[in-house]
């Protein structure tokens, strides 16, 4: 059973029905109980990174997520804030994440974006992901990896081997990390059509 963790922030029907829509079993859950029984995790998330931990904490699932992921070694996927979280903090707040990957989060500077219309900040909208082939998450990919985002945030991983996928907005970000059963993307695969649908179907079947 795949087990999105509801902590108050994200998206949870749209990427409940995306793994509906494959034939993955799956349920939505604060329970700290269900949580560790789950095969697989997903961590959604849209909003503010220190409010994100600070729900985690208020719902008991800090102790049983981290439980899961680096006891049992339960295959979890972060999804946008999901992957912030991931990481040791970032410029939103002043609290620490979970520190799963050598990762800072840091915010999109104006001067790193051309002076256009078409740059602002959050960057929103489709963007190409160039992946690493040899990622699980790609697994089987043939062709382009579009997906859609909206962050006004981004990962910067101290280890390159860990960046599994690379997008650009007037800088290239990483748009994608993986470390043994941890994954993490910036973008939103529920809303990124049959190139979220493929994604979530590798994940579903590691």
């Amino acid at each position: 059973m795949i087990v999105i963790l509801d902590y108050g922030m994200g998206n949870l029907g749209s990427v409940l029905n995306m793994l509906r829509r494959i034939g993955a079993e799956s349920t939505i859950s604060s329970d700290p109980v269900t949580v560790s029984a789950a095969t697989k995790l997903i961590l959604p998330g849209v909003g503010a990174f220190d409010r994100g931990m600070q729900n985690l904490a208020e719902r008991g699932l800090l102790e049983p997520l981290n439980r899961a992921v680096l006891e049992q070694h339960t295959p979890v996927l972060g999804i946008c804030l999901g992957i912030q979280l991931m990481t040791r903090r970032s410029e939103e707040g002043t609290g620490h994440g979970l520190g799963w990957f050598a990762a800072d989060t840091v915010r999109f500077q104006p001067g790193d974006l051309p002076s256009d219309r078409r740059h602002k900040i959050p960057h929103m909208g489709w963007n190409e992901v160039s992946y690493n082939p040899q990622s699980r998450l790609f697994k089987g990919w043939e062709g382009e990896a579009r997906f859609y985002f909206v962050h006004s945030y981004y990962v910067f991983s101290d280890n390159p081997q860990e960046v599994a996928g690379t997008a650009a907005y007037g800088r290239k970000f990483v748009a994608c990390l993986e470390r043994d059963h941890i994954f993490g993307v910036q973008f939103h695969p529920e809303k990124s059509h049959r190139y979220g649908m493929q994604l979530l179907k590798n994940f579903a079947e590691l």
